[in-house]
């Protein structure tokens, strides 16, 4: 097999129950499942066991979180490609096949994705990836398809391969050989945003991202975190900043992180405001741990700067909520 299709799983044999035979039925021809435990405590390994014999098992020996989970489980296989699959992703058929193709008629792509819809509302994009992701010069992520919190109807408008800035890791195609040689994923950022800083570095090596919308997959999400957890909020601005301080070219850093300080701690006012403290709180501590680990996260800097693919010239920020341009299609980025 070319294919390693690889779901991260803690303590989430429900989604193992619903999921895990839909992905082994549109997998099997191409590629060997693994599932990958990151320390479960609910039977999920036992479960797999006894239900899938045809699937493969990596303990990981502890809860290292996305990152660190995925990098110690990736270590172990030996196919040249492999899928980074969260546990509630229910895939089309054939949703590997336009993947592949597109991974080995050019092998300076390092990334890819499918098309990520909403397992509930099936016509509507997924927050986690939709058609691809993006992000803009000051570090705010957004995809083809959702800009914050507006997810679009999925009419068909976001169907062309092209290339973006980064790929989702609800459901990341790898070519291991680039995963290898950047280092892989950073454990240090435990969960959220790791995939970027990874297609991030990927581009700085000189790799491409894309997406591929002919696949097709339906995301639950919330699977670990909901998006109101303020667990999720603490992840999201500490490794939103250490994401900038690692990749940002030295001319930009600066102003840049700078100004995305400042825009953080709007974001935080706004959820005081809204009545969310225990999110402005979160802001605050991600601050603290970011300027605690400013020292070592500026050591990981270096390489080169080249241009990148799918990086927003303008603040999305004040595209969305002063210009109100909720629509990917709206930016004119196409």
């Amino acid at each position: 097999m070319k294919i390693a299709v690889v779901i991260l799983n803690w303590n989430g044999i429900k989604f193992l129950q619903q999921f895990l035979r839909n992905v082994v039925a549109h997998s099997s021809d191409l590629a060997q499942v693994y599932v990958a435990d990151n320390g479960s405590t609910d039977g999920s390994v036992d479960y797999v066991r006894s239900h899938h014999p045809e699937v493969q098992i990596i303990e990981t020996g502890g809860n290292f979180g996305y990152a660190g989970g995925y990098n110690r489980a990736l270590a172990q296989i030996k196919e040249p490609y492999a899928v980074l699959l969260n546990s509630d992703v229910e895939v089309a058929p054939d949703w590997l096949k336009p993947l592949l193709d597109l991974m080995e008629h050019d092998k300076n792509v390092a990334a890819c994705q499918p098309k990520i819809l909403d397992f509930s509302r099936r016509g509507k994009f997924e927050y986690a990836g939709a058609s691809g992701g993006f992000i803009d010069s000051w570090g705010f992520p957004f995809c083809r398809g959702r800009i914050f919190d507006a997810l679009e109807d999925d009419h068909g408008q976001y169907q062309s391969v092209m290339p973006i800035f980064w790929a989702t890791g609800a459901c990341m195609f790898v070519r291991m050989k680039a995963f290898r040689e950047v280092g892989g994923l950073d454990a240090d950022f435990f969960a959220h945003m790791e995939e970027i800083d990874l297609c991030w570095r990927f581009q700085r090596a000189g790799h491409t991202i894309y997406v591929a919308p002919e696949s097709t997959v339906y995301h639950v999400g919330g699977g670990t975190l909901s998006k109101s957890n303020p667990r999720k909020t603490f992840l999201n601005f500490r490794n939103g900043l250490e994401l900038l301080l690692k990749n940002l070219p030295p001319n930009q850093l600066l102003q840049k992180l700078g100004v995305r300080i400042v825009l953080d701690w709007l974001a935080a006012w706004r959820f005081l405001f809204a009545g969310n403290g225990k999110d402005f709180l979160a802001v605050f501590k991600a601050h603290l741990a970011f300027y605690g680990r400013f020292v070592s996260t500026i050591q990981k800097r270096g390489g080169a700067y080249p241009k990148l693919s799918g990086m927003h010239s303008r603040s999305i920020v004040l595209d969305y909520f002063l210009r109100k341009k909720k629509t990917f299609s709206s930016l004119w980025l196409e």
